[in-house]
């Protein structure tokens, strides 16, 4: 019952700044599309709940110029992990608007290793697809090792709120489920973009990913 209020909570508040979201933001994680030439920034915190586990922040920082896209991680791959990565991005289509991502990174603390991804998303007229991967090898354990992955696919029934549902496969927390889905809802207002992801509703494993970014 203490996630299910943390996510009515956390949807309510959401709803609350509504009225003042009026620009639209990507789906994909890059700062601003690759077509800008001068340097553009995002950050984003992303607070997690997880039910009879350790609740837990990580944070997300990237820059972009052009193609160029590069970002810095915490306690993502691993609570108490740091990571960084540079990658390229390539993008193109009309009806259909997609961006791919390949991204070549490392890790450090509790996760040590070499670490590829890739980051991907496509969108037609209201709807969107969004979806990143890496390999975490981890040097410290290599039976730790695992694919990480994180989809989310999107509707925009207004420009300034995205709704759908998400899934991930992950390590970070523990878990009966290899796979956890569930719903999500994100608002934004001018730069800033509030997010609230529910996954697994109903049963024990429940985890509340909430995320509060800002792009500059």
């Amino acid at each position: 019952m203490r996630i299910a209020r943390w996510a009515l909570t956390a949807l309510g508040a959401m709803a609350a700044v509504t009225a003042l979201a009026n620009e639209m933001e990507g789906s994909g994680r890059r700062a601003f599309p690759p077509d800008s030439a001068s340097w553009e920034f995002s950050v984003t915190a992303i607070p997690t709940i997880v039910r009879g586990g350790e609740n837990f922040v990580s944070g997300i920082a990237v820059a972009d110029r052009g193609s160029l896209h590069l970002e810095a991680r915490a306690n993502y791959e691993s609570v108490g992990a740091r990571s960084a990565f540079v990658g390229w991005t390539f993008s193109g289509g009309d009806e259909i608007k997609w961006e791919l991502t390949p991204l070549l990174g490392t890790a450090w603390g509790t996760t040590k290793g070499f670490v590829p991804g890739l980051e991907a998303s496509a969108a037609w007229r209201r709807l969107d697809f969004y979806v990143e991967a890496e390999y975490v090898n981890n040097r410290n354990d290599q039976s730790s090792s695992y694919f990480y992955a994180w989809s989310e696919l999107g509707f925009r029934p207004f420009e300034w709120l995205r709704v759908g549902l998400a899934a991930q496969r992950t390590r970070v927390y523990g878990g009966a489920r290899d796979i956890q889905r569930g719903p999500f809802a994100q608002v934004t207002w001018r730069r800033m973009t509030i997010g609230g992801f529910w996954f697994n509703p109903g049963s024990k494993d429940q985890v509340l990913v909430t995320s509060i970014g800002v792009a500059f």
